[in-house]
């Protein structure tokens, strides 16, 4: 599942495929773009924000893209058999003389002038991998609404960017609280740790070919993913339900024992909708 620490490495395995050299090869396979060619082009940079991914090139273009929830890039050799998925779900191909990028399955494809990029990422809060971040921005963005469940103010990427549904349960667990605990409700030391072991986990994970939040190996999530198994510090079998605001629900996951405070019942209509995840936890690609 693309979180920030994902996006990060993509975008770094796009820089160093791509950067400094001149595109031989450009397809954009969107209707809006079909037309657009950015061959004889040098590409300048790609950079991650977020869950975003900006390529940037000569002439003042930024393309946009949008990993969501199985998007992926994959970087080629020349004669390399490309194995990202089927050719009806390739959405854009740049191509230089030594290294071919291919986007797949990609929901969000834009080709913007570099200085437009804001309206693209410019709602985004402080990214947590990027030079921009800001622990007490961050901080304040989260406490605005003390109201809101403290897992769907750290989903809300304009609270602060880069947190998905795995950080988000796991994140919850390690504090010790539940994912509907109001954010208001948190003492201030512990909100201020929320900010900070955010960033903590996905720096560390950044260059980890698989995502943990555990330190265990082989047991890398404390978690998501792993309802009805027993919890890794207590054995309560862990819970799912759904949380969000109803037009976009994520199963999300705690245990009762470790993380008190109000959740769904059980056989509630959230509890009953979710299902185990059988996602296993991410293993990057190597290409």
């Amino acid at each position: 599942m693309p979180e920030g620490d994902t996006v990060w490495q993509a975008a770094r395995r796009l820089h160093g495929a791509l950067a400094g050299k001149v595109l031989t090869r450009s397809d954009l396979r969107v209707p809006k773009y079909a037309t657009a060619d950015l061959t004889g082009r040098r590409v300048l940079d790609v950079t991650p924000r977020g869950k975003h991914l900006l390529t940037r090139v000569e002439g003042g273009l930024t393309l946009h893209s949008h990993l969501r929830m199985d998007g992926s890039w994959k970087v080629y050799a020349p004669g390399q058999r490309w194995t990202g998925g089927p050719t009806h779900q390739i959405r854009a191909i740049l191509g230089t003389t030594d290294r071919t990028a291919v986007g797949y399955r990609l929901p969000v494809l834009e080709l913007l002038r570099t200085t437009d990029e804001d309206r693209a990422v410019g709602h985004l809060g402080p990214d947590l991998l990027g030079p921009d971040w800001d622990p007490g921005r961050a901080l304040t963005n989260l406490l605005t609404d003390p109201d809101r469940p403290l897992g769907e103010a750290l989903l809300d990427q304009r609270n602060l960017a880069g947190i998905g549904n795995v950080y988000k349960s796991e994140l919850c667990f390690l504090l010790g609280v539940t994912p509907w605990l109001p954010t208001g409700a948190l003492p201030a030391d512990q909100a201020a740790r929320t900010v900070a072991l955010a960033k903590k986990l996905l720096q560390a994970n950044r260059d980890r070919p698989v995502r943990s939040t555990t330190g265990r190996r082989g047991q890398d999530l404390f978690v998501y993913g792993r309802a009805r198994r027993p919890c890794l510090r207590c054995g309560t079998p862990i819970r799912v339900a759904d949380q969000g605001d109803g037009s976009r629900e994520r199963p999300t996951y705690w245990c009762p024992t470790c993380q008190p405070g109000p959740a769904p019942a059980p056989g509630s209509p959230q509890a009953h909708r979710a299902r185990p995840s059988t996602r296993p936890s991410r293993t990057r690609p190597t290409n």
